[in-house]
């Protein structure tokens, strides 16, 4: 493959790659859905599944991937399996059909990604290994038990 004049590769990220920070920069509008319901929703079924030290994290203000993280942690494989199942049972009820899960097969983290939402169930040792907690300390815990 030739290279273009100025050593660029052509295609796709010829012109103006890298990106600069100014340019991901959100300047729409803040979107009218809020997902807060649901992620309330999805932490309160995790704790009536028996889910330990449930938090739900505000994500919005540090990261634009996702609104919501729920965390919670499991006493078993099974146990996480069966948070998850219920989370998408009663987010399905709720409204919310769009659901991705990762780590089936894992023992330490199990994922359910709702895109603007996501679930966190931990075995207690990846949970701990995982500290996402610390790691996003900056996110706003919010109140997951709250009924507005």
């Amino acid at each position: 493959m030739a290279a273009s004049s100025g050593g660029q590769r052509p295609g796709p990220f010829a012109e103006g790659f890298p990106i600069a920070a100014s340019q991901t920069e959100s300047t729409s509008p803040a979107r009218s859905y809020d997902g807060l319901p649901l992620a309330r929703l999805a932490a309160q079924t995790a704790d009536a599944m028996r889910g330990k030290d449930t938090v739900l994290l505000d994500m919005r203000q540090s990261t634009p991937i996702v609104d919501y993280f729920v965390i919670t942690t499991a006493s078993s494989p099974r146990q996480m399996k069966s948070i998850a199942t219920e989370v998408k049972t009663r987010l399905r009820s709720g409204g919310s059909s769009r659901a991705a899960l990762e780590g089936e097969e894992s023992s330490q983290w199990l994922l359910l990604d709702y895109g603007d939402i996501v679930l966190h169930v931990f075995s207690p040792e990846g949970r701990a290994l995982y500290d996402l907690e610390n790691l996003w300390a900056d996110a706003a815990r919010l109140d997951w038990q709250a009924t507005t």
